[in-house]
């Protein structure tokens, strides 16, 4: 089974491109969703987060507001939260990839926002990057509530710059050139990763991810 990782800066299109592998048939594991389900009500990190964060859980659920009003800006505040989510993530991952492979999928995708920053890319065969120019990430961010230029610059100073990101990538995709573009890009990366072979699945190949 081929494990393909998806990364991209903020207002990149990541979720979109997502979305379209989805579409095309293969099993997308996303980071985000898995935090945003963990810190729901009924959530495995409700009790720990509210326990390091007094204050930020609301209705049995964590307030993502109030939290990140807290961790943002503190890096020993972030490094707590990462502390309790990370393992979390990496389980709920885990137990993804070996679904797929009982399954007998030949290609998931894994959607991590900060996979280069983290070495992410290293447990993967393949990595897509999706990418637009500047102006068109900065026009999509700045449309979104509550967002202006200061906190976009905030935020794009703690991802790996989107040239970086595109120089080891396997492949990218663009977003800015239209959906149709878009579209015909990730299908062309899913009949090219049909013939490559896979190096980090099953277990005899990487046994650090069937633990």
């Amino acid at each position: 089974m081929l494990i393909m990782g998806l990364t991209g800066s903020i207002g990149m299109g990541k979720t979109t491109a997502a979305h379209d592998f989805q579409r095309f048939g293969v099993p997308v594991h996303d980071a985000d969703a898995a935090v945003h389900g963990l810190m729901s009500a009924g959530g495995a990190a409700v009790s720990p987060v509210s326990a390091a964060f007094p204050g930020v859980e609301a209705g049995g659920a964590i307030d993502r507001k109030k939290l990140g009003a807290k961790v943002f800006g503190n890096a020993d505040q972030l490094q707590c939260l990462e502390g309790i989510l990370h393992p979390m993530v990496a389980d709920h991952k885990r137990r993804f990839i070996k679904g797929a492979a009982r399954r007998r999928v030949s290609l998931i995708v894994l959607d991590v926002p900060l996979l280069f920053e983290t070495g992410g890319d290293a447990a993967c065969d393949a990595v897509v990057t999706v990418s637009a120019p500047d102006f068109v990430q900065a026009r999509r961010v700045l449309a979104r509530p509550g967002m202006d230029r200061n906190l976009l610059d905030q935020i794009l100073a703690k991802q790996m710059p989107d040239a970086e990101k595109r120089r080891r990538s396997d492949f990218i995709v663009p977003t800015g050139l239209g959906r149709l573009e878009s579209l015909r890009t990730i299908r062309k990366i899913i009949t090219e990763v049909s013939a490559w072979p896979a190096r980090h699945w099953p277990p005899w190949v990487a046994g650090r991810l069937a633990k």
